[in-house]
């Protein structure tokens, strides 16, 4: 930004509180928790969710576990006001959980609010109000304080007036200073207070106020001392739910969350993935699943997380980014080869772990993974992803957990190299497919120069323990029959090489196995050669005989030195 634009904007004032106690507290335990996806998320779509789309998300939301839900703004529209009284009529509300519904300190969308509310068993009433002086003085055409407590002093007290007229409703009442994020702590206080004097709350029936972020001004410290103060100075506080509502116009809308539980808030609204208006509320995924990865029980049931997604994504017509935390497509995913194989390592001990306990109570510990994917419906195989930056550690996972192949561990360096160069000549990520088509391009099961095109084995009339090979073979296109006699398949055909002169290495490593995925059928085994030269290399095979995988990879070795 240029300098004398910069010249326009300030620095955002503290709250005063040298003896803050919030940086020295802990989250313990889940807040209450209000979705408000139904209304501030829905109102910031481009496309509204359709009465249809509404109840589907609200079914979603219920199953989630939340229990108070924001279901809208009835006294705003026609589609407002029908959305809740399908919810009502169509008997889709439980009986544990409240909808919460939005209305401005005004008597006739008040009046209209309390029409929508017949039949509810348990809802909670919204009012609020704009209090900031940036509010006052453009919105309000340079109202004063007194006007504004004016407001909602009267709001309060005609919310009041109608709690009657809707007998079979237990209602609870919420009150918020829209724009309290920027409102004068005094002010703020005096208009709560205020509301509280016309409600009249006890411990027995709290009121709740609603404390919101409504354009994130500034850093989540100064955030919280916000909340630390006013739950300090606020009159009868036991009689109070103090509720948080972050917005993300700084992208710390999280973070302000956090620290406002810290500093003493008893309640969080938000919505799935940070749907909201600008940048977006508070993601109560992030939040509940950050304190899930403490070992903090919330209440809330992301084990169907890409099925939430789905239906979000559905509804909303919004998208997740792909780095959103928990949810994004790519969050548990690795392309760096030094995380890749600190993550297989990772894994590979947690289960040697797991299975020593017999059972799955060992405390989660994998590198660069804050929970285990699979807790919120992600699985493995995605964890680990190939391209130009990966490592010998990833193909190898890739290479075993998709496709069955475990190599000896000294291969890795040598196919992790061959594989990531052309991911990186590709310019791309590669597929799991691609990973095994290359590995069998460049390791495995290899034909040139040397093509074996038959080969038996005979146990008789030779010594006790030693066995002799008969191979056909074709050497740059020229057919030629070879025999060696050796103490085992692998030996024999060496010895045979040797007898053409086609021996100029030692054979220093062999190792098979049954593949563990693919083909139940396959044997896999891996064969390194060191050339006369020094040179080390391995070459693979697969065949449904285990003999002939061994003598695959001694092949493929082979051509691999020429």
């Amino acid at each position: 930004m240029k300098t004398e634009n910069i010249r326009k904007y300030g620095p955002f004032p503290g709250v005063g509180l040298p003896d803050r106690t919030w940086p020295d507290r802990t989250i313990t335990s889940a807040p209450i928790w209000c979705s408000v996806d139904l209304r501030d998320g829905n109102q910031a779509l481009p496309i509204p969710m359709s009465v249809e789309e509404k109840l589907e998300m609200f079914d979603l939301l219920v199953d989630i576990g939340f229990k108070q839900i924001e279901v809208g703004f009835p006294s705003a529209s026609d589609t407002e006001f029908n959305f809740l009284r399908r919810l009502v009529e169509e008997n889709r509300i439980p009986g544990d959980v409240q909808v919460q519904v939005l209305v401005q300190a005004r008597e006739h969308l008040i009046r209209r609010t309390f029409e929508a509310l017949a039949g509810v068993n348990r809802a909670i009433v919204h009012m609020y109000n704009s209090t900031s002086p940036l509010q006052r003085r453009v919105t309000f055409s340079d109202a004063s304080r007194d006007d504004i407590k004016r407001i909602a002093v009267e709001g309060a007290a005609f919310v009041k007036e109608l709690i009657p007229t809707v007998p079979d409703t237990d209602i609870s009442l919420e009150y918020s200073p829209e724009s309290f994020s920027d409102t004068e702590m005094d002010f703020a206080l005096e208009v709560c207070e205020a509301v509280m004097d016309v409600w009249e709350p006890t411990p027995a029936k709290r009121v709740i106020l609603n404390l919101p972020a409504t354009v994130e001004w500034t850093t989540p410290n100064v955030h919280a001392d916000q909340i630390e103060w006013f739950g300090r100075n606020v009159k009868d506080r036991e009689s109070v739910i103090i509720s948080l509502h972050t917005h993300n116009d700084r992208g710390t809308g999280v973070a302000a969350t956090e620290l406002g539980l810290l500093a003493g808030a008893d309640r969080v609204e938000g919505t799935l993935f940070g749907n909201g208006e600008r940048t977006g509320n508070l993601d109560i995924v992030t939040v509940a699943l950050n304190m899930n990865s403490h070992g903090i029980e919330t209440g809330l049931d992301f084990t169907e997380l890409p099925r939430i997604r789905e239906v979000y994504e559905r509804t909303t017509r919004m998208s997740v980014p792909d780095r959103q935390p928990y949810s994004g497509e790519l969050v548990f995913t690795a392309f760096s080869g030094s995380h890749q194989d600190a993550i297989k390592k990772g894994i590979d001990r947690r289960r040697k772990d797991v299975a020593a306990e017999n059972g799955d109570k060992v405390a989660w510990g994998v590198p660069y993974l804050t929970i285990d994917p699979e807790d919120i419906g992600r699985s493995y195989e995605a964890i680990i992803r190939i391209n130009s930056q990966s490592g010998k550690g990833g193909v190898a996972w890739i290479l075993d957990r998709e496709h069955g192949f475990d190599l000896p561990k000294t291969m890795h360096p040598l196919v992790g190299k061959q594989i990531y160069d052309l991911a990186d000549s590709l310019g791309r990520e590669l597929t799991p497919e691609e990973v095994r088509d290359a590995f069998f391009k460049y390791f495995a099961n290899l034909s040139e120069p040397l093509h074996v095109l038959d080969y038996e084995l005979d146990h008789h009339k030779v010594e006790r323990g030693s066995v002799r090979c008969r191979a056909d073979i074709l050497m740059n296109g020229e057919k030629k029959h070879i025999e060696g006699l050796g103490n085992g398949p692998i030996n024999a055909f060496v010895n045979a090489l040797e007898e053409e002169g086609m021996k100029d290495f030692v054979l220093t490593d062999y190792r098979s196995h049954a593949l563990h995925g693919g083909s139940s059928s396959d044997a896999a085994a891996y064969v390194q050669l060191k050339h006369d030269d020094g040179r080390l290399i391995w070459g693979a095979g697969v065949d449904p005989s285990i003999e002939m995988a061994g003598l695959k990879a001694l092949v493929s070795a082979w051509n691999l030195l020429r």
